[in-house]
């Protein structure tokens, strides 16, 4: 056979491989398209199931190592830090945010650092759920959720991560509680100073206070008041969550089908194509209810970047947040850009804080394929080192922060204990015709 002859054959053979590779996968993405998709592929227990909001644990899984989004493993950290973390997604969106793919999972990337994790899980709100605001989501249910993971996991000290709202969700928990075991908070695409004049939701918020004046004069002369609005009338239904979040990447949102169809051979392609398009096309109902609280002074008074957030008779201070803080956000986020979050380090109270921007978008920036070399390695390094066990006196972690940690208060307490005994000893002692000594 000649060189001439074997080399057709062998391209014909290769032509016959891409199409049968091709059609194998053309026919899994029209019919059997449940095969494609890898999210939440991660096992999990659940730690607590409430009526909406669940908490869930990552432990060590079986293997010594995970696949990294670059082809290449990481080594399975088995000796764990002592500070537990906590990952806290944003509503509207499923837990697939923090699973999306085994090798594109935080979950499974933060528990291979050697961390212990935990997520929670908002649900899936219904129309019955349209009344829940931020007091419910912050304080109520982030408190809930944050008291099961200490007792599930031994620990007071805990560190906070949350995406976009689930940022806000930490900071306002924190500026609500004063939580002095709350270590180390990082936030990802978290929108704080909404006067920049930068981003959609900047854009969005000075429409806000446009009509701020206008929403008051009638309020004067009608019994319109936005906070006693039906939080019903308020709720995003699914489809609008899915439409806002594919905004944020719009060019992605309409090359995505033509970059399947040119890598329609390639498995690994089509299966992460299938997956991220399963994740965004399930958003979930926004409520009512935190609408409504957003609107009626959050964004149209800006004050997350004034440090003070008043939520009914409730106020987040979070200008008095001590505890260790970072922030990213993402370079070519049209929502939230770095100069709308990059002025939570000029409120908090924090001595240890820190702004870094990331490749990516508004969704790039924590579930994009260069996300795992930029926001998750460097929170991983940065928690690290923030997670060390601390010895106070009695051998317990001393908390860090603005507060004395609780070795400290009980030497404090004991030490005045002792002090109230002696000057009753003293008292008791003193005879009963001699007078006490005035102060």
């Amino acid at each position: 056979m000649s060189k001439l002859t074997r080399l057709a054959l062998d391209q014909t053979l290769a032509l016959n491989q891409r199409l049968a590779e091709s059609t194998a996968n053309s026919i899994d993405w029209l019919f059997k398209r449940d095969t494609l998709i890898k999210s939440g592929r991660t096992w999990f227990e659940l730690v607590h199931d409430g009526d909406l909001m669940s908490v869930r644990y990552y432990d060590l899984p079986d293997e010594d190592e995970i696949q990294l989004v670059d082809g290449t493993t990481m080594p399975i950290q088995r000796k764990q830090h002592a500070v537990p973390l906590v990952l806290v997604p944003p509503l509207g969106v499923t837990t697939e945010t923090f699973d999306l793919m085994p090798q594109r999972s935080l979950v499974r990337y933060m528990v291979a650092c050697g961390f212990k994790v935990y997520l929670v899980d908002w649900g899936k709100p219904r129309k019955e759920h349209a009344h829940l605001g931020l007091l419910d989501y912050a304080q109520e249910m982030m408190g809930q959720a944050l008291e099961k993971v200490r007792r599930h996991s031994a620990s007071q000290d805990l560190s906070l991560m949350g995406w976009c709202m689930g940022g806000l969700f930490c900071l306002l928990y924190q500026g609500l509680t004063r939580d002095r075991h709350v270590r180390n908070i990082v936030t990802v695409a978290s929108p704080i100073d909404l006067e920049t004049g930068k981003g959609v939701i900047s854009m969005v918020a000075g429409v806000a206070q446009a009509m701020d004046g206008p929403a008051k004069l009638v309020s004067n002369y009608s019994n319109f008041r936005l906070n006693t609005l039906d939080p019903a009338r308020l709720s995003m239904p699914d489809w609008v969550t899915t439409l806002v979040f594919k905004m944020t990447d719009p060019v992605g949102s309409v090359t995505t089908y033509w970059d399947l169809v040119t890598h329609l051979r390639d498995r690994d392609f089509v299966e992460s194509h299938s997956t991220t398009s399963d994740y965004l096309n399930n958003m979930l109902r926004y409520p009512g209810g935190v609408v409504r609280d957003m609107a009626a002074g959050v964004v149209n008074e800006n004050q997350l970047a004034r440090g003070k957030v008043y939520i009914g008779d409730e106020v987040a201070e979070l200008d008095s947040i001590r505890c260790n803080l970072l922030a990213f956000a993402g370079k070519t986020d049209i929502l939230v850009p770095p100069e709308v979050a990059s002025g939570i380090t000029d409120v908090v109270a924090s001595q240890d804080k820190e702004f870094r921007e990331a490749p990516g978008g508004h969704m790039g920036v924590i579930i994009g394929s260069k996300a795992q070399a930029a926001v998750w390695a460097d929170s991983a390094q940065w928690l690290a080192e923030r997670s060390t066990a601390r010895r106070g006196s009695g051998g317990k972690p001393a908390a860090k922060g603005g507060r004395p940690g609780k070795a400290k208060t009980k030497a404090k307490t004991k030490a005045k204990t002792k002090a109230k005994t002696k000057a009753k000893t003293k008292a008791k002692a003193r005879p009963k015709n001699r007078p006490k000594a005035r102060a």
